[in-house]
């Protein structure tokens, strides 16, 4: 079968039509190829494994001399003295409960007032500007004013932890609050939605995303606080801790609270992660790699 065209001299020419329509192929896979969760699991921890036989190596030869750095052996024993009398526990525990008040009371702050300066133009006016301004400031010269405040007690390292875990809090909310895909709002305004219905049911839902990277990121900044907090007129806690190695050169000592901060900080990027995958399945979609 043939088809007529019309060329540029007026003539006419004629071209085969086009052939029978190839078969319709299924596209290629282009989700995301998870990796066998042993082998997953072994690449996750060969690095730190590495280190740490890198370090036992050279704290055994004799390479990395006692007083920069002891050894693996000197830290499990400082670690069973401390567990066989009990105060580790009670160190931990006491940390773990300053931490969780302040990220409370700061991540609470910071949620309430990101959403509020991202749904309202008012709202953004009212506070974006001053927020911005404390988020500048180092949280860590803010100790001396707390000080005089509160003096050294639970009330000043709870608020200390507490103003570091809500700046990030703030950014991420308003970010991820303005980032909202507005016909989805105006879509939830046809059917009735304002205010706070608005906010709870449609736009943090939208944004949550966004509000479990900055919990992750408050949780690891209020570490970072409570370590702070704990210098200071402190009788218990891992900060304690560590001004206790310090007084008595234990170096042992100072090197397991390293690793207790390193393993709090790893827990608690796992809880935030399982939990942003129960929240959020479908990012996991999203990025092919």
């Amino acid at each position: 079968m043939t088809a007529e065209i019309a060329s540029d001299a007026g003539t006419v020419a004629r071209r085969p039509a086009a052939g029978p329509v190839d078969e319709l192929r299924p596209p290629p896979w282009i989700g995301q190829r998870r990796r066998r969760p042993a082998i997953s699991l072994a690449l996750r921890v060969s690095v730190p494994l590495a280190l740490l036989v890198a370090w036992w190596w050279g704290a055994g030869s004799g390479r990395i001399p006692p007083d920069v750095l002891t050894g693996p052996g000197a830290v499990l024993s400082a670690l069973g003295e401390l567990a066989s009398t009990g105060q580790l526990a009670d160190y931990v525990l006491a940390s773990a409960r300053r931490a969780a008040l302040g990220v409370l009371v700061g991540c609470g702050a910071g949620l309430v007032l990101g959403a509020a300066a991202g749904l309202s133009a008012l709202g953004e006016e009212l506070i974006d500007l001053t927020l911005q301004m404390k988020r500048a400031v180092p949280f860590l010269a803010l100790v001396p004013l707390f000080i005089s405040w509160f003096g050294v007690g639970e009330t000043f390292k709870v608020a200390l932890i507490a103003v570091a875990a809500s700046a990030p809090m703030y950014a991420y909310v308003y970010l991820g609050v303005r980032s909202v895909d507005r016909k989805v709002v105006e879509a939830a305004r046809g059917f009735g939605l304002r205010g706070a219905r608005l906010a709870v049911s449609v736009v943090l839902p939208s944004a949550l995303p966004s509000v479990l990277m900055a919990l992750r990121i408050s949780l690891s900044v209020s570490l970072t606080g409570l370590i702070a907090a704990e210098q200071l007129g402190a009788t218990e806690g891992i900060g304690y801790l560590v001004t206790l190695a310090q007084q008595y050169y234990r170096n042992d000592y100072m090197v397991l609270c390293i690793l207790i901060y390193a393993l709090l900080g790893l827990l608690i990027d796992l809880a935030i992660r399982g939990l942003e995958r129960l929240a959020t399945p479908w990012r996991g979609q999203v990025t092919a790699r």
